[in-house]
């Protein structure tokens, strides 16, 4: 038993190990720096700020995010003090801390005060979440690690979000937003360390040799045919119209479910997505990376079909362990072909862009799915209808398979970083 799990194990090395560990605890900080959320929105409430005030603040503060490629050009043609990821994880690791630090510790800010703190913290974080993934495809590709590795990333930013809904809850009914900003902040300063001592990286002299080659590597992604074949094909397959809204909406008027039934739900969805993250690592080693794409669209499909029997309490909790598992392997499929597609010297930049273009896909099938449950009528005839198109428009993927190339995009991946 003992050699079974010796041989699944899939970080044999010291270096895939110290890597892993890092890469465990960045996305956990990304995952802890959601703590403040609720209890802003509640503070922001009794000061009787309106719905919309808040979800303003929390748009201002999701703008880093969106300009993630930007951080990866940065990274990518500008080293700093020599490291093109080192530097940069201390700098930004060091931002994130500093703002969060400075929210706990002040008892009086005004709204944009506040939102200016957060979004600085956001900064931070969405730059340090950039340079871990380029070192997760740099490191990855050479020992064909990129899916075990997004395995521990999304494995330990789903046990972030499991304490974030405890522990905000608990912050939130005290009202004590100061602590969960202080909470918070302690995460972005482990991190610093951690790039401290676990990243090792080679100096770089920015010579116009090695600014032409990193421009070389860019201008042949972008102008790579199977990089946009990926980037649509990760859309599309995101795109197939998703519950969303509409889920919450069928949860509540059809079903009557309460907001702490529903909390526990998403609960035990993200604690079943562990599983399924654990059951992705040894797969990702062993089986080639076609095969795993035609099994997620399959266990897709299969795990889409069962929400027909979301009836009722019980159902509903067996069905979200099922697709907390089944969804984890999914994601993780599609984000190893990101990672796969990706050009050397620039990964930064492309799976930022490749992330980008996959957070579009499922924001636009949220709300292609909240329209088609309008137009249909809402209640248990329009869902039964969005399950069954959205079931439908995942199966229609498989015949895109052939089309990406996939075995050519994992051969490359391996003959590039040998």
């Amino acid at each position: 038993m003992k050699n079974w799990l010796q041989r699944l194990h899939p970080f044999k090395t010291a270096e895939a190990r110290r890597l892993a560990i890092l890469f465990a605890i960045v996305y956990f900080a990304q995952g802890m720096a959601a703590l403040p959320n609720q209890v802003i929105a509640i503070n922001f409430k009794d000061q009787g700020f309106e719905a919309d005030d808040v979800a303003a603040f929390f748009l201002v503060a999701s703008i880093p995010w969106f300009i993630k490629p930007l951080y990866g050009l940065i990274s990518d043609f500008v080293p700093l003090f020599g490291q093109r990821r080192k530097s940069y994880l201390i700098v930004t690791s060091a931002l994130a801390c500093m703002a969060g630090l400075v929210a706990g510790l002040s008892a009086n800010y005004s709204y944009w005060e506040l939102a200016l703190l957060y979004t600085i913290m956001g900064f931070g974080l969405a730059y340090n979440d950039v340079l871990t993934d380029a070192l997760m495809v740099e490191k990855g590709k050479l020992s064909g690690l990129t899916g075990a590795f997004q395995s521990v990333q999304w494995t330990a930013i789903t046990a972030a979000s499991i304490i974030v809904g405890l522990l905000g809850g608990y912050f939130a009914e005290y009202r004590q937003l100061q602590a969960a900003f202080t909470v918070a902040a302690l995460f972005p300063l482990v991190v610093l360390l951690m790039a401290g001592f676990f990243v090792r990286e080679k100096r770089i002299n920015p010579r116009k040799r090695e600014f032409k080659a990193i421009w070389t590597a860019l201008r042949s992604g972008f102008g790579e045919r199977s990089v946009w074949l990926v980037g649509a094909f990760i859309f599309l397959f995101n795109f197939s119209p998703s519950f969303g809204p509409a889920f919450l909406y069928y949860q509540i008027d059809v079903l009557g479910f309460n907001q702490q039934y529903i909390g526990f739900l998403n609960a035990v969805d993200s604690a079943a997505s562990i599983l399924g993250a654990l059951i992705y690592a040894p797969l990702a080693r062993s089986t080639p990376l076609r095969r795993l794409i035609n099994f997620a669209i399959g266990l897709s499909v299969i795990t889409l079909l069962t929400y027909l029997g979301y009836m009722g309490e019980f159902s509903a909790l067996l069905i979200h362990v099922i697709w907390g598992i089944a969804g984890m392997i999914t994601t993780l499929a599609f984000l190893d072909l990101a990672a796969r597609a990706c050009p050397r010297r620039a990964e930064a930049t492309f799976f930022a862009l490749l992330m980008a273009i996959f957070n579009l896909g499922t924001l636009a099938s949220q709300n292609v799915g909240a329209h088609l449950y309008t137009e249909l009528g809402e209640g248990s005839f329009a869902y039964i209808w969005l399950v069954v198109i959205s079931s439908f428009a995942t199966a229609a993927i498989w015949l895109l398979v052939p089309m990406i190339h996939i075995e050519r995009i994992e051969a490359r991946a391996q003959r590039r970083h040998r």
